[in-house]
């Protein structure tokens, strides 16, 4: 790529970040890759957003006490579960509505239960799943993920939800983390904080998740392991909450969050590529949007209701 280009979108970048809206930098990054072609040539742009992300929930995690963690992980246990349940029961059901494949119905259901694209690249391997499937799953995850992006906001303050209840829906209702944590972050830090710790604790059902279709499917040779980051970011709440760290130590952390969780939007936007769209079943379509489009409101239902 020429360094022309490179610094269009450091450029972009560092405009979008000063702005700090994770909406924003993560459409701008769409753009980007529009008008520059050649998404193939932003192949670092994957690794760079993960890292950034996964930076940005560590250093989130020393403005969360631990006691807040334990505190919201067990008052939203029910509903984790209850998701979770409602939504692999649904969606093993209904592929075979769709006259889908199993390992598609296994990859949609997954994604959506659990934690999106990380669900579906892990278990595309174990489950000996096509390229072709795990891309068409993939596209529409992304595509989710981004509707969820734009509307979730929007929805949350239609309907006067507060921070508490906000957290809890984008954490179950959105499936990848980057776009939990950036719709959230755009409602408030408080619904942040609650849906960054939800959504890891979904993710931890990736591991029963992995060791049971490694079962099903024979693969003694497959495993799980917990994410590194989300050790560190449980290790950075204990930290926070077992020395007082002083005010401007916390400030500085919470600042950092912020432009890398900003920063990583953008290079996931840069990742954009029209071409995830072509070829896709559209009864995948049909199952994948259904499924999603079930589940999210009955859940924002329940959670304004009861919550």
């Amino acid at each position: 790529m020429s360094p022309t280009r490179l610094t269009l979108i450091f450029a972009t970048a560092l405009v979008v970040v000063s702005i700090g809206n994770p909406a924003l930098a993560f459409f701008v990054g769409c753009g980007i890759t529009l008008v520059l072609g050649g998404d193939h040539q932003l192949t670092w742009a994957k690794p760079l957003g993960q890292y950034l992300l996964q930076t940005g929930i560590v250093l989130l995690g020393f403005g969360i006490q631990a006691s807040a963690l334990l505190d919201i992980s067990s008052s939203y246990a029910t509903y984790v579960i209850g998701y979770l349940v409602s939504v692999t029961i649904l969606g093993l059901v209904a592929y075979r509505l769709f006259r889908l494949k199993a390992r598609q119905g296994i990859l949609v259901t997954g994604g959506t239960a659990i934690c999106g694209g990380t669900t579906v690249v892990t278990l595309s391997p174990i489950i000996n799943a096509e390229p072709q499937e795990t891309g068409a799953v993939l596209g529409l995850i992304f595509a989710m993920n981004a509707l969820a992006l734009l509307t979730f906001p929007a929805i949350g303050t239609f309907f006067e939800l507060s921070q508490a209840q906000f957290g809890v829906w984008s954490a179950l209702a959105i499936h990848d983390t980057a776009s939990v944590v950036a719709t959230a972050q755009i409602y408030g830090q408080e619904a942040a904080e609650v849906a960054t710790t939800l959504k890891l604790g979904r993710t931890l059902w990736l591991i029963p998740t992995v060791l049971i279709f490694a079962w099903i499917y024979r693969r003694p040779d497959s495993g799980a392991q917990l994410p590194l980051f989300v050790l560190l970011f449980v290790g950075a709440s204990l930290l926070g909450s077992s020395f007082e760290l002083p005010l401007v130590l916390r400030d500085i952390t919470g600042f950092a969050s912020k432009i890398c969780l900003v920063f990583a939007l953008y290079m996931i936007g840069l990742q954009t590529s029209l071409a995830s769209f072509r070829n896709i079943p559209i009864r995948l379509t049909l199952y994948a949007a259904g499924l999603w489009c079930l589940v999210a409101p009955l859940s924002l239902l329940i959670i304004k209701l009861s919550l």
